[in-house]
């Protein structure tokens, strides 16, 4: 395949000069990084666990030990990953432009390449709060693994949640499961970040999952234009401005301004 992405001259000028990006970030773009995605067949997480097992309430009330051990495993072995190219790409936009990132992964990595997250829209895992009062955990529960130990992480290793320093409950991992509420105002600053934007950058999303797939739908309803940046087709490219067939790793470093992308034909 060419490495060299073709982007639309019209897009490239808009990217170049709008004030205000919304950016709508799933699973495909934390994938590039080396994230397992959840329902990749062969691959994906929910093809050797269950979710009624580890993603729910009544998961939860039944083995909070299993819950908390695998989801501490998950966060341990994303620090072992880096950002990768479009991650990166996302935070250089922001010194030009208002960079709103709204994003479906529960990663950090939006965060650790100099991105500001507006949204976690399924939470994160490294949010850990009390499952009784919800007070969040104030210390580093991922035992500041360092990016070069990978030993001992091929499976979970059964541990006890910590104690809530302030009530004493079993401290949970900030993610959402299946059954319950998004966080508290995520939705709302992410509708309103979408119809205030001149320009919609939707990543590596099915467009299936709701409400996110929502989103970009109301800046279509608007006339704002939307970009999909994704190696396939999904749901939302009959409603997408522009389709760029290629992974956030090739196709933002180009699109963001700063990135040496020449513009090229349709």
């Amino acid at each position: 395949m060419d490495d060299v992405v073709s982007l639309d001259p019209d897009l490239l000028e808009l990217a170049r000069t709008a004030r205000t990006v919304a950016v709508l970030t799933g699973a495909g773009m934390s994938a590039e990084s080396g994230v397992p995605t959840f329902r990749e067949p062969g691959k994906g997480l929910w093809d050797r666990w269950s979710p009624a097992q580890l993603a729910t309430p009544e998961a939860w009330e039944a083995d909070p030990e299993l819950v908390w051990s695998w989801y501490l495993w998950r966060a341990r072995q994303v620090r072992l990953l880096r950002p990768n190219d479009g991650h990166r790409a996302l935070a250089r936009w922001a010194r030009t432009a208002r960079v709103r990132v709204v994003t479906q992964n529960v990663d950090d990595l939006h965060e650790r390449a100099g991105s500001e997250v507006l949204a976690h829209l399924h939470g994160s895992l490294f949010a850990f709060r009390c499952s009784a009062c919800g007070t969040p955990y104030p210390g580093d529960l991922v035992d500041g693994l360092g990016l070069d130990r990978a030993e001992g992480l091929d499976e979970p290793v059964r541990e006890r949640p910590p104690a809530c320093p302030a009530c004493g409950g079993p401290v949970r991992p900030g993610v959402v499961w299946f059954g319950e509420l998004l966080p508290e105002g995520a939705m709302e600053r992410a509708a309103e970040a979408v119809a205030q934007a001149d320009l919609v950058v939707v990543v590596g999303t099915s467009g299936l999952v709701q409400p996110a797939a929502s989103l970009p739908l109301i800046a279509a309803g608007r006339g704002i234009p939307v970009v999909e940046v994704n190696p396939e087709d999904t749901a939302l490219t009959p409603h997408a401005t522009w389709s760029v067939r290629a992974g956030s790793a090739r196709a933002l470093p180009r699109l963001a301004p700063g990135g040496g992308a020449e513009p090229a034909s349709r």
